[in-house]
């Protein structure tokens, strides 16, 4: 047995990661030949617990790390918070909580008011579908077809049959639809639908960004129909598409906006389901029906409004805008060099996914990238697509560096899909 600060050599931890956490994981990083443990972490950087072999992050686990891993100002945000908080009580009223509620109000879009936190983007979306049918008094809820929502009860119900199906039957009331689509939610849209549920830009359907027109179209939709719309910015939000709030390029106002990941400051787990003033009447009658015990706790409160201070600055937003279109005209040169293997960029600021032509190109170049030094992560429920989400703190040097390897990893990706050809063991 261990004990606690003991170091432990790579073998060790996967054997006790694979005996006591995920056999099947770590089955499937050795067949993939990645034995990457997460060391030190700082920055945009990531090192291998042997300080063997450095990554840049460019996944940022879907956004938790848009500021880089251990901003200094994050954490000495929480290092003072350690001095004077802890939990707290769900039960109480508290000054940190109505603090960050304050904050949230100001900075997102519309009237939207009343901030419910939680510790995942699951449960603030299980909440969010809680008050619409609460509210409406209807029951269906309709979300994208290839959408993703976290893997909690309700949650999972609106993402993708995929994650459904292994474990039974889910809730009825729930309905799928393309997205970027009207009239396939038109089609379906009727007196007992309580919501939509979209994310702004679906990450694991692979970065499809909405024509200009959908999400007002929905919205329309929404309002002819009495229903609400949820939109999900657990990955979207807080500066990724170069605005605070994806929502913003579309100047669509929903009535639940639900907001995750990168609010933790990669440091403290919290989420918002932010609502309309309307909608906190589901509360009324009982204040205490919806509880999270770790929602909202008061240690991580000061590093979100910390995050917040950082993200909602012109500036910084400014930044992220220009980052994007330095990657925008590099993705460009690439998909010069790269024909027929880079098809090209699906970008909404420095939320970016990599197009592939087929969906055996996704993960062989999230693993070519890997030996390049970058980490990628293919969409999951769009192989073709790589997800690309580097930091939002990027500098031109390290975009350049970036790039670099990028290419580096479509090269070797191109000779080994043309050697996997020539062998029969895929076709275009």
């Amino acid at each position: 047995m261990t004990t606690q600060g003991e170091a432990l050599s790579k073998e060790v931890i996967f054997d006790l990661f694979s005996r006591y956490v995920s056999p099947p994981k770590v089955r499937f990083f050795q067949q993939v030949g990645i034995d990457f443990v997460i060391g030190r972490r700082e920055g945009a950087f990531l090192w291998d617990v042997d300080g063997r072999r450095q990554l840049i992050d460019c996944h940022c686990n879907g956004g938790v790390f848009n500021l880089g891993h251990r901003h200094p100002e994050l954490v000495r945000t929480l290092q003072e918070s350690l001095s004077a908080l802890d939990i707290g009580n769900h039960h109480l009223v508290s000054e940190w909580r109505a603090r960050l509620g304050a904050r949230l109000a100001e900075l997102t879009p519309g009237d939207l008011t009343y901030t419910v936190f939680g510790v995942s983007g699951g449960e603030a979306i299980d909440l969010a579908i809680k008050v619409a049918r609460g509210y409406t008094g209807r029951p269906r809820i309709i979300s994208a077809r290839g959408g993703y929502h976290g893997h909690t009860g309700l949650a999972l119900a609106a993402g993708d049959e995929k994650y459904r199906r292994p474990f039974g039957p889910m809730p009825p009331g729930f309905v799928q639809v393309p997205f970027n689509d009207l009239e396939a939610l038109d089609a379906v849209m009727d007196e007992t639908t309580a919501a939509v549920l979209l994310e702004t830009v679906p990450a694991t359907s692979g970065i499809v960004v909405p024509d200009p027109e959908y999400l007002p179209g929905v919205r329309e939709l929404c309002d002819r129909y009495g229903a609400l719309l949820i939109i999900d910015e657990v990955q979207a939000g807080l500066g990724r598409t170069g605005r605070l709030w994806g929502v913003e390029h579309y100047q669509v106002l929903p009535d639940i906006l639900v907001i995750g990941k990168g609010l933790s400051g990669g440091l403290y787990p919290i989420t918002a389901t932010v609502l309309r003033p309307p909608l906190i009447r589901v509360f009324e009658p009982d204040p205490f029906i919806h509880v999270s015990t770790f929602g909202g706790a008061e240690l991580g409160v000061p590093v979100a409004l910390k995050v917040l201070e950082i993200t909602a600055t012109p500036d910084f937003l400014a930044h992220v805008r220009a980052m994007a279109a330095y990657f925008r005209q590099a993705f460009a040169s690439l998909a010069a060099r790269h024909t027929g293997l880079l098809v090209r960029l699906r970008q909404l600021g420095l939320m970016m996914g990599i197009e592939l032509p087929h969906p055996q190109a996704g993960p062989l170049f999230s693993r070519m990238a890997y030996e390049a030094g970058l980490l990628c992560v293919y969409a999951y429920n769009d192989p073709r697509v790589v997800q690309f989400l580097p930091p939002l703190t990027v500098d031109r040097v390290l975009a350049e560096e970036i790039v670099q390897r990028v290419d580096q990893a479509l090269t070797v990706t191109a000779q080994v899909l043309a050697q996997g050809k020539e062998a029969g063991a895929w076709s275009d």
